[in-house]
C-alpha cells in the first residue's frame, strides 16, 4: 500500500487527526505501517483507545480504492499534508488536516487570503457589507475564504466572483453531500474561479460536529478573519476563536446595539478585535508587498496591503505628483478636472498612503 492510500484510509476515520497521526508515526514510522500492526500494538500508543484501534484494523484496501474511484467521479484532487501543493498557511496550524479533497485549483498566491464569515440569517446590511468587503479585498488580490453557508458566506463568495477573482469555499461534509444544496450552482462557479476544499471523506454527511472542524480550516487558510454579523452562539465566533489560537488577525464589523446579529461582532470588538469600516482597515494590518497599478507601463512598489488598482483619474493625478512638492493649483491647471473632484481624489490617495500633503496645499509622493 502506498503512503497516499494509507493517509486517505486513516483520514476516513474522523477520530484520527494530525495529532494522533503523529503519535502513531512515532511508533510505526510510516502511515502504511500503521495499517499492518495488530490491535494491541495500536492501543499502546497514547490517544489510541480500543475503538480507534478497531477502526484501523478493520480498514480494507478496497475501501480506499472505492474512495479513489469516487474522487475521480467527482473530479477531485487529493493532496496530503506531505505534498508540496498543500496550502502553506494551513500547514502551520496546530492540527492541520491529514488530507484535503479539492475541486478547482489551489495557488501559491492563496497564502494572501482573508476569511469572511458570519450569520446564516444575516440582515440586508450584513449581506451587502460582506459582498462589498469581499469585492474590495479581492480587487487588492486577496483570496476570499468562506464556508459556502447561507447568508454572509454566500455573499462573501459572490463578492469575489462578481469581479472574476479567487475565492475558496471550505465545506463541512464530503463532496457527495455538498451543503447547502441550494448552493450547488455557486459551488460550481467557485471551483472555476478558485477551489472548494473538504477534509472529510467523500461520503461524509454535513453533521453538526463537522462544522467546528471546518471553521479551523477557514481561519487556518487565512491571514485574518473578518466577522460581519454574528449572534450570541454563532459558528462565526468559533472561527474567530480558531483564528486567535492560530495567531491570526480578527476583525469585526460593528452593528446596532439592539440587533441580535450584532451581539457577536460587538462583543469581539470589546475583547480586542479590530473594528473595521472599509477594506483598507484590514489591509493596513499586514506588512505585505504591494504593486500599485498606474498604467500599462508603470508600477510602484510599496509596503501597504496587496494590490491597489487606481482608476483613470486617480492614476492621472498620481502621475502628476512626484518626489518634489507640487501645488494643488498646478495640478488643476494640468487637468480638465474640477477642484472639488481633485481634492476628493487626493484625499483618497492620502488615505492609501500613496501621497502626502505638505503645508500650503502642496502634495508629494510618499516614500516607497
Amino acid at each position: 500500500m502506498t503512503r497516499l492510500k494509507a493517509l486517505i484510509g486513516l483520514n476516513m476515520f474522523c477520530d484520527i487527526g494530525s495529532t494522533r497521526l503523529n503519535q502513531l508515526l512515532k511508533f510505526f514510522g510510516k502511515p502504511e505501517n500503521i495499517l499492518k500492526v495488530p490491535r494491541q500494538e495500536l492501543m499502546a500508543v497514547s490517544g489510541i483507545g480500543e475503538e480507534i484501534a478497531g477502526k484501523i484494523i478493520s480498514l480494507k484496501e478496497e475501501d480506499i480504492d472505492e474512495e479513489l474511484n469516487l474522487a475521480r467521479k467527482y473530479n477531485l484532487k487529493i493532496i496530503t499534508v506531505d505534498d508540496e501543493g498543500y496550502p502553506e498557511n494551513l500547514k502551520h496550524i496546530p492540527d492541520p488536516p491529514i488530507v484535503l479533497y479539492v475541486r478547482g485549483t489551489l495557488r501559491s498566491e492563496d497564502k494572501f487570503s482573508i476569511a469572511i464569515v458570519g450569520s446564516r440569517r444575516a440582515s440586508f446590511y450584513g449581506l451587502s457589507c460582506a459582498e462589498k468587503f469581499a469585492a474590495d479585498l479581492s480587487e487588492r488580490n486577496f483570496t476570499i475564504v468562506s464556508g459556502l453557508a447561507r447568508g454572509i458566506d454566500t455573499s462573501a463568495h459572490k463578492g469575489a466572483l462578481k469581479h472574476g477573482k479567487r475565492t475558496i469555499a471550505v465545506i463541512g461534509s464530503g463532496f457527495r453531500h455538498l451543503y447547502p444544496s441550494e448552493n450547488q450552482e455557486l459551488a460550481e462557479e467557485i471551483s472555476r474561479c478558485g477551489a472548494i476544499i473538504s477534509e472529510f471523506c467523500i461520503n461524509a454527511k454535513p453533521l453538526p460536529q463537522n462544522f467546528p472542524r471546518r471553521n479551523r480550516v477557514i481561519s487556518g487558510l487565512s491571514l485574518g478573519v473578518l466577522v460581519v454579523e454574528a449572534a450570541r452562539n454563532s459558528g462565526a465566533l468559533i472561527t474567530a476563536d480558531c483564528a486567535l489560537e492560530q495567531g491570526r488577525e480578527v476583525f469585526a464589523l460593528p452593528g446596532k446595539i439592539d440587533s441580535g446579529n450584532s451581539f457577536g461582532t460587538n462583543g469581539l470588538i470589546k475583547q480586542g478585535a479590530k473594528l473595521v469600516s472599509c477594506a483598507d482597515d484590514i489591509i493596513e494590518e499586514f506588512n505585505l508587498p504591494i504593486t500599485i497599478k498606474l498604467n500599462k507601463e508603470e508600477t510602484k512598489e510599496t509596503s501597504f496591503g496587496s494590490r491597489v488598482c487606481l482608476s483613470g483619474n486617480e492614476s492621472l493625478l498620481y502621475n502628476l505628483i512626484s518626489d518634489q512638492p507640487v501645488l494643488l493649483d498646478e495640478i488643476a491647471e494640468r487637468t480638465d478636472i474640477g477642484i472639488p473632484e481633485i481634492s476628493g481624489i487626493l484625499l483618497k490617495l492620502q488615505i492609501r498612503k500613496l501621497i502626502k500633503q505638505l503645508p500650503g496645499k502642496q502634495f508629494i509622493r510618499s516614500a516607497s
